[in-house]
């Protein structure tokens, strides 16, 4: 049977050599599968990069997946690059590409820069379209200010199909667009700056929470098109809430119809098994020294920016990248070139990829899944840093973690895991999770790693998050977090809803939903959040009564807050704190109040005393709450009394 492709190409001499550069980052402009119009005919355009391939062919439903017809013509200049125009095609055609390779194998092969495929467990590609028709402007020109590294950021990390589903058919993942109408009310209703979407790209094994990946360019079938995710992003848009997404540069599975010796040869991962397979996740590492691999990459990354209007990426396992020896013994692994182990060649990598995320995206972040002492994460590449935005703060989750799982009769045995993170709080940009990790693979959920019966629990979960909210960095809860959920995380259910039904839920909920609400409109707790200027301990050693005091402070002294929390079930009277200014203070925040199902201590209006105390020149006596705390803020009316003062103390 005759070919039935024609000649055509859509790269130029220079977008071959930026491809081979590793220097074209809007490679699915090219590659892949495009519908267009060639000599007045109407088809598609398909381009693969395959260069150790004997021949390609296009094979699908149009030609009854033939694997000989359709063969596609490589391109004379050595890239590798197979391409052709078959008319007669339009969106909405499943293919492969079928190489032969020189050894004798046929692979059918899915298409890397497909931007859509049939719904797992089907394997083929999807002609397709990202066009649309965005009415997101208004916050693509506010995200100027919104996505600023000086606004609030609190993040509700979420997992699609686990988050909501129908009760009336629970094993259906519902659309995009049919979650957008309950997540896009509900992330407003609760206050929260961002959404963290797990990955959306198309994976073939759904627990695996959408880490492997296959179809890096294609929003996931399971929940509808990439029109369909266009709208849910819209609409979280449209409501002011931020849009995150995780990324995946680290690994792929071994798939035959994947990225997995796409063309006979480890193609997009490395020959050696020693720096090309992750034993964790027993899949496989990408070879960041090949410069088409990078440009695949870092076009992955800036597709999600520029079709789908992302307003960052968080980039997982980072740490993983880093180290040539992770998770591997002696002699499993290959030092590089001066005998260490850093993996210098995915460090180069993630520098170019910041540089031109930033560059070309300047109001977007990334944010590094990094839990090692990796210097400079979040430092510019200028400064020899990795140049992320912001880096999850590993440390201080699990050290928080582990200081509120104990009993709080030993928790004066360890007070040094809740305040030993400001040694090093100031070295990064750091935001604080609170992850899906945490919560699953019998870790227990949040409320039961508390102790003490229910209230208590309630209680400690309650004083963990306020804590959490005013310690210095940006923040991130995961789905269920805020209301409670008493089970793990299960990825083929929904979450429990029906938990709201109880007290101590409806006030878990109200809580976070009027902490996010404190976080966003008291400047002292965003403003410097990564400055060692905008925190300092009022009372950090305090082990015996398990009380700490500190003081938050923002580009005006007037924003100024001071946070008290008391870690045990004792209800401490005529408690004597320091205050950093005279006058009057009011309490903005109280966790322990009757509509949190807290036990209702109520703090009236504090008036100062010029009494020395905690290092402070003044002080006062406040009622603490069991298992719970305070913000305070000078009140407002005052504003001027003391500005002598207040200049005195900022300056110090």
């Amino acid at each position: 049977m005759a070919n039935e492709v024609i000649p055509h190409s859509l790269f130029s001499e220079f977008d071959v050599a930026l491809f081979q550069s590793g220097k074209h980052f809007k490679l699915y402009e090219k590659f892949g599968s495009h519908e267009l119009e060639v000599n007045g005919e109407k088809g598609v355009y398909f381009a693969v990069w395959a260069p150790n391939a004997k021949s390609v062919a296009v094979s699908g439903d149009f030609n009854s997946w033939n694997k000989e017809r359709d063969a596609l013509y490589v391109r004379w200049d050595g890239s590798g690059i197979w391409e052709g125009f078959i008319p007669g095609l339009a969106n909405g055609e499943a293919y492969k590409y079928v190489i032969q390779t020189y050894s004798g194998e046929q692979l059918e092969k899915g298409d890397p820069f497909a931007f859509k495929w049939e719904v797992a467990p089907r394997t083929a590609s999807l002609v397709h379209s990202t066009w649309y028709a965005w009415q997101d402007k208004e916050w693509m020109q506010e995200r100027v200010i919104k996505n600023r590294l000086d606004q609030p950021w609190s993040v509700y990390e979420v997992h699609l199909g686990s988050w909501v589903r129908d009760p009336e058919s629970p094993e259906t993942l519902l659309n995009y667009r049919e979650i957008a109408v309950q997540l896009v009310s509900y992330v407003k209703e609760m206050n929260f700056t961002h959404v963290e979407f797990m990955p959306l790209m198309e994976h073939p094994y759904y627990p695996s929470w959408g880490y492997q990946i296959t179809g890096y360019f294609a929003a996931s079938s399971r929940y509808g098109s990439a029109q369909d995710l266009m709208y849910l992003i819209e609409e979280l848009h449209a409501a002011g809430i931020g849009v995150l997404l995780d990324w995946v540069p680290s690994h792929f599975p071994g798939d035959a119809h994947g990225l997995y010796r796409f063309d006979g040869s480890s193609l997009y991962e490395h020959e050696d098994p020693r720096k090309g397979f992750h034993p964790d996740w027993q899949s496989y590492i990408f070879n960041y020294g090949r410069n088409e691999v990078r440009s695949f990459l870092i076009s992955n990354a800036f597709y999600w920016l520029d079709r789908f209007h992302i307003d960052g990426l968080r980039v997982d396992a980072v740490a993983s990248m880093l180290y040539l020896d992770y998770s591997r013994s002696a002699g499993e692994w290959i030092p590089n070139e001066y005998g260490g182990n850093e993996n210098l060649e995915a460090v180069q990598f993630l520098k170019e990829l910041n540089e031109a995320v930033y560059s070309h995206f300047p109001h977007v972040q990334t944010i590094a899944e990094e839990s090692t002492s990796w210097p400079g994460v979040s430092r510019p590449t200028y400064a020899d840093g990795l140049g992320f935005g912001m880096k999850w703060m590993m440390g201080w989750m699990h050290d928080t973690l582990d200081y509120f799982k104990e009993d709080p009769i030993n928790r004066q045995y360890h007070h040094d895991r809740l305040t030993f993170a400001t040694v090093y709080a100031f070295h990064e940009n750091f935001m604080l999770p609170l992850s899906h990790d945490e919560v699953v693979y019998g870790k227990h959920s949040l409320i039961y790693k508390m102790p003490g019966d229910e209230w208590q629990k309630f209680a400690n979960l309650r004083t963990l998050y306020l804590f959490m909210y005013t310690f210095s960095g940006t923040k991130l809860l995961f789905m269920g977090g805020e209301f409670g959920q008493t089970a793990e995380w299960n990825v083929n259910k929904s979450l429990d809803w029906h938990l709201l039904d109880y007290a101590p839920h409806q006030g878990m909920k109200q809580f976070v939903a009027e902490l996010n609400s404190l976080y966003k409109v008291q400047p002292s707790l965003y403003q410097k959040a990564f400055e060692a200027s905008g925190f300092d301990w009022i009372d950090a050693g305090d082990r015996e009564n398990s009380v700490v005091v500190y003081w938050r402070k923002g580009f005006d002294a007037w924003d100024d807050t001071v946070v008290v929390l008391n870690l045990t079930p004792v209800v401490r009277e005529h408690f004597r704190i320091g205050l950093p200014y005279a006058g009057e203070w009011e309490v903005v925040f109280n966790s322990d109040d009757l509509i949190y199902f807290g036990s209702g201590i109520h703090q009236p209006n504090i008036h100062t005393e010029h009494l020395h105390w905690m290092n402070q020149l003044q002080s006062a006596q406040v009622h603490l709450p069991p298992l719970g705390g305070y913000v305070l803020q000078r009140k407002k009316e005052l504003k001027g009394v003391n500005s002598a003062e207040e200049k005195a103390v900022s300056a110090v």
